[in-house]
């Protein structure tokens, strides 16, 4: 078991296979040029996978793959595969944009991926537009349908910004609401690599929005991720939303997460800078020396983050994950 010196037990994982993206957002990668990097420059899958058993073996409950985009990494299903065989318990996730999902729901259902967050910041095509700089509004909503088809547990992530999507924080909940899956807002988080001038609503402004049509209650943190719950129930029915807000500080009381990124580094918070390059006992599987620094890392990991609304962080949220 992994536990850090603060007391909180490590038990989950975000995984970046992947800091390239075929989608340029504001909030995180705006003036990344499209053809940015190579898979050779990824951490071969392989390697991941003797981290991954690593791990495993210490406790760790749940592995999420992100990127960039992992959709974009050649033999994304296969990693996946392996990862459930290594452990049929682990919960495994996955974070896209969902552009290129519809093809690939039912081999990811098949190989025991459990759950899908999808990036969805408009149901508005020249607001998806503005946002990533692609024309994506149809795939992203073919994405959807395909991910509920399979059964997956589905939840959609949307950052609300100021004066381009921030319009839409109820449009949003009232799609999760009758497609039957989670909503999470999540604050923009700052940093260098973001738009110039990119401003995010707070928890307190997009309650506010969904307040003028809906009644809700606080319910508790999500035991799945580091989201803060609400309720709303109406004529009989409930429906359950939540808040991801780092400017909170109770969203580090509970944080149970590393991260490692596509480059091979061990991250223990996404708002401060120091990391451990693991890459090359990746490379040669050396698990001694991956397990020295897995808890490295954790013993590094801090009590709370750096972030406050006057520092910009230097993170490159694209090669970590978010």
């Amino acid at each position: 078991m992994l536990v850090d010196s603060f007391g909180r037990t490590i038990d989950y994982i975000r995984i970046s296979v992947t800091q390239r993206c075929n989608f340029r957002c504001v909030y995180c990668m705006p003036n990344i040029p499209m053809n940015i990097g190579s898979e050779e420059e990824d951490v071969p899958l392989e390697g991941v996978l003797s981290f991954i058993k690593v791990a495993i073996n210490e406790g760790v409950k749940k592995i999420r793959i992100t990127g960039g985009e992992p959709l974009l990494r050649k033999g994304i299903v296969d990693f996946i595969a392996q990862i459930y065989q290594l452990n049929p318990d682990i919960d495994i996730a996955l974070t896209t944009n969902a552009y290129l999902l519809a093809p690939l729901a039912k081999p990811l259902k098949e190989v025991g991926l459990k759950r899908i967050n999808i990036s969805l910041d408009s149901l508005k095509k020249e607001t998806i537009q503005c946002i990533s700089k692609r024309n994506g509004l149809e795939k992203i909503l073919q994405g959807i349908e395909a991910a509920k088809k399979e059964g997956f547990l589905i939840k959609l992530n949307m950052v609300p910004l100021k004066n381009i999507n921030d319009d839409e924080v109820l449009d949003i909940l009232e799609y999760g609401m009758h497609l039957g899956v989670g909503v999470r807002f999540i604050e923009f988080m700052e940093n260098a690599h973001a738009k110039n001038d990119t401003k995010g609503l707070k928890a307190r402004e997009i309650l506010e929005k969904i307040e003028k049509k809906y009644t809700f209650k606080l319910l508790q943190q999500d035991i799945f991720g580091p989201a803060t719950l609400f309720e709303i129930t109406q004529a009989q029915e409930s429906y359950i939303f939540g808040i991801i807000a780092p400017h909170n500080d109770d969203f580090c009381k509970t944080c149970n997460r590393i991260r490692l990124s596509s480059e091979g580094k061990l991250i223990p918070c996404l708002y401060h800078e120091n990391a451990i390059d693991i890459k090359e006992a990746m490379l040669y599987g050396d698990s001694q020396e991956i397990l020295k620094s897995l808890k490295l890392c954790i013993e590094n990991k801090p009590e709370k983050n750096d972030w406050n609304e006057n520092q910009t962080s230097m993170r490159a949220f694209y090669k970590t994950g978010g």
